[in-house]
């Protein structure tokens, strides 16, 4: 059935029969109507039941009420329909650090009609060229501290670009109604798209619905976290990464609590913030909670009552010099872009160290084989998990075969399962690297280094790291070997955050006369790992 006058989302979405299998669904807290538009939920609701007065965002500089934020989406909404003239349906690309505004504009397009892409504000022109030409994104709507690499990027599909923060969009905010009908959505209807970390050459996207939206929230939090109105958020996740989305928009919001955005968040200012505002829920990746671990003497953190960590596997260390230092269980948990948000994780009462933990309520998963058969326990295997979500890539039937077998999603992950139950995270099964929270694809760092004209071939491998997990580790051989030296590999990496998103540069640069190969031509990097 058609649910939008652009229906590209929904004619992109794989066949019936590689779709995951849906359970838990017939559940009340997961039981949605068929019209659902998530926004009302998360956001008018609170309105409409005398709590617009509460704070809903704060930043070092201002403060929101939930009000605030209902009137500026609104209004946002209104801009786009009138001024942008977006059809339902339209994919609209979001570029901003986190901050209220990025908020309103989410918001804004679902209650527009849209479909939301957020982005990373690392991302360079042809990353973002790239995925703009995937989801064939007619609307942009950028910080204008973002501007320029937001300038740079060509593509027929992008109709508008619209700039915040002094700039246009204010100024057509100016006269629009503060009240906006909201599109009457499908409850299956995409609301949102998430990249995978791939975005050179043809990344994976997938959808999630309005419901996925409003599910999630029903699942982890409620599980882990027990949220109220008068918890405090904060994190360093961009929203741009579902974890992000998740843990400082969506599950604050669902449950009338208030969030705490940083554009630029660093160890200091998240621990300078939860003393201030007294935070009490914090989201980050391990490699910020063993900084802060060392800085957590110097500030007043006796609110916070929750520790989340996710997008790398927590190291038992630091769990423990965490709980030394502060009495507080980091809680661990695993997600994937692909299932929108963490699907197995821990709560006080169940937590085992060094476990990452149980299904979460609304999901169940087993360790399988290669054959997909079930193996017994503490016998290393392929993480197979389902639920209330799953993975839905538009446009790639042969990856989405991959991702999915016989109903379940396949995440990639190599873990083990005790006898208790409990899941433990052995490694990744593939060539994924995961360095300070940040999903970094060997491939594509390959295909930017392949670019450089002084490159003739490169592999790159992930290297154990105390500090960020893992390290991006390029083996490059020169067109002319006697070229290799120490400042060649510094032009190298400066060269590289110049035309890609930095997070992904090469931290380490090995200059080889050649490549293990295969007898066919593969490279092998077991090998140079």
């Amino acid at each position: 059935m058609k649910h939008y006058e652009d229906n590209f989302a929904h004619l992109s979405l794989p066949n019936l029969d590689v779709q995951p299998e849906y359970k838990f669904l017939d559940l009340p807290q997961f039981n949605r109507p068929e019209m659902l538009n998530c926004v009302e939920k998360l956001l008018d609701n609170h309105i409409k039941e005398g709590r617009g007065n509460t704070i809903c965002i704060r930043t070092f500089e201002e403060t929101w009420t939930y009000q605030d934020l209902y009137e500026k989406a609104n209004q946002i909404a209104h801009v786009l329909i009138d001024d942008l003239n977006l059809k339902s349906g339209n994919r609209v690309l979001l570029r901003s650090a986190n901050n209220p505004m990025m908020v309103a504009c989410w918001f804004a397009v679902l209650k527009a009609g849209g479909i939301v892409v957020a982005t990373m504000p690392l991302l360079r022109s042809k990353e973002l060229t790239t995925i703009i030409d995937c989801a064939e994104i007619s609307h942009a709507i950028c910080d204008s501290e973002l501007a320029e690499e937001m300038n740079l990027v060509q593509s027929d599909f992008l109709k508008k670009v619209s700039f915040y923060r002094n700039s246009e969009v204010e100024k057509l905010l100016e006269n629009k109604p503060k009240t906006f009908q909201n599109y009457h959505s499908k409850s299956d209807s995409v609301a949102l798209i998430g990249f995978t970390s791939g975005t050179t050459g043809l990344p994976k996207m997938t959808a999630h619905y309005h419901k996925d939206i409003l599910n999630i929230c029903e699942a982890f939090p409620q599980y882990s976290l027990q949220p109220t109105q008068n918890d405090v958020f904060i994190g360093s996740p961009p929203l741009g990464f579902t974890f992000g989305l998740g843990g400082l928009v969506l599950f604050p919001m669902y449950f009338g609590a208030s969030t705490f955005l940083i554009e630029k968040p660093s160890p200091d200012l998240l621990l300078k913030a939860i003393q201030e505002y007294k935070v009490t829920i914090c989201f980050t990746a391990p490699t910020a909670w063993r900084i802060i671990t060392t800085k957590v003497n110097e500030y007043d953190i006796s609110s916070l009552r929750k520790c989340v960590s996710a997008g790398e596997t927590l190291p038992l260390k630091v769990w423990q010099d965490w709980y030394a230092a502060t009495g507080l269980k980091i809680i661990d948990g695993i997600g994937a872009t692909e299932m929108l948000h963490i699907f197995i994780s821990s709560n006080e009462e169940n937590m085992k160290p060094g476990a990452t933990g149980l299904a979460v309520t609304g999901y169940e998963a087993k360790i399988i084989d290669t054959n997909g058969k079930k193996l017994p326990r503490n016998e290393p295997g392929r993480l197979a998990v389902r639920g209330i979500t799953g993975c839905k890539y538009l446009n790639r039937e042969e990856k989405q075969r991959e991702y999915v077998e016989n109903g379940w999603n396949i995440t990639g992950d190599i873990f083990r399962q005790d006898e208790d139950g409990y899941f433990y995270f052995v490694a990744r099964g593939d060539d994924m690297i995961i360095s300070s929270g940040y999903n970094i694809a060997a491939i594509e760092v390959e295909s930017v280094l392949l670019t450089h004209d002084d490159i003739l071939e490169c592999a790159v491998v992930g290297l154990p790291d105390e500090e960020r997990g893992m390290l991006v580790c390029a083996h490059i051989v020169l067109k002319e070997t006697d070229k290799a030296n120490d400042e060649l590999a510094k032009a190298i990496q400066q060269w590289f955050k110049e035309v890609a998103a930095p997070y992904k540069y090469p931290r380490v640069i090995n200059f080889t006369n050649n490549l293990p190969k295969t007898e066919t031509g593969k490279i092998q990097r077991f090998k140079l790992k």
